[in-house]
């Protein structure tokens, strides 16, 4: 049992890019802008109106472990389903807020090809200062025309 449900987490997690790309481009980028919009921004405040959507995207982690944990015989799939989309949010917070963006200020310089690729690709999102025309919409995976 312990390989299938190492194996759900993983999959969530791989899952999560694809969710997370679509909801950039098309709810961040769309219909929620006037959320991400703050995003896009140069700022001197803490938080942003952005921000909301951390809270937003932690609701069905929340329900799936709670749902998987408390002991639904046939749901105990989803409290490994909560733990890979719970670890995508711990590494886009890392990736993303702490590496990039430097919200919390760190030293840190990209050494390996992956790294350099993946940051690239986000400031030339940040390029574009508008709902439009924005590009390279994942946060862990970029295609190889970021490479530098």
């Amino acid at each position: 049992m312990t390989i299938i449900n190492i194996l759900i987490v993983i999959g969530t997690f791989l899952f999560m890019e694809g969710v997370a790309w679509f909801t950039h481009k098309y709810i961040m980028h769309g219909l929620l802008w006037s959320w991400h919009r703050s995003h896009h921004k140069v700022h001197d405040h803490a938080f942003e109106m952005n921000d909301l959507f951390a809270i937003v995207f932690s609701i069905p982690s929340i329900l799936t472990i709670y749902i998987g944990y408390n002991n639904y015989q046939e749901f105990w799939w989803l409290l490994f389903v909560g733990i890979g989309i719970f670890c995508y949010g711990v590494f886009y917070f890392i990736f993303h807020d702490i590496i990039v963006h430097r919200r919390i200020k760190i030293p840190f310089k990209a050494k390996n090809k992956y790294m350099k690729r993946i940051m690239h690709a986000h400031y030339i999102h940040h390029e574009k200062h508008s709902k439009e025309g924005a590009e390279a919409f994942g946060f862990l995976y970029a295609p190889k025309k970021y490479q530098k």
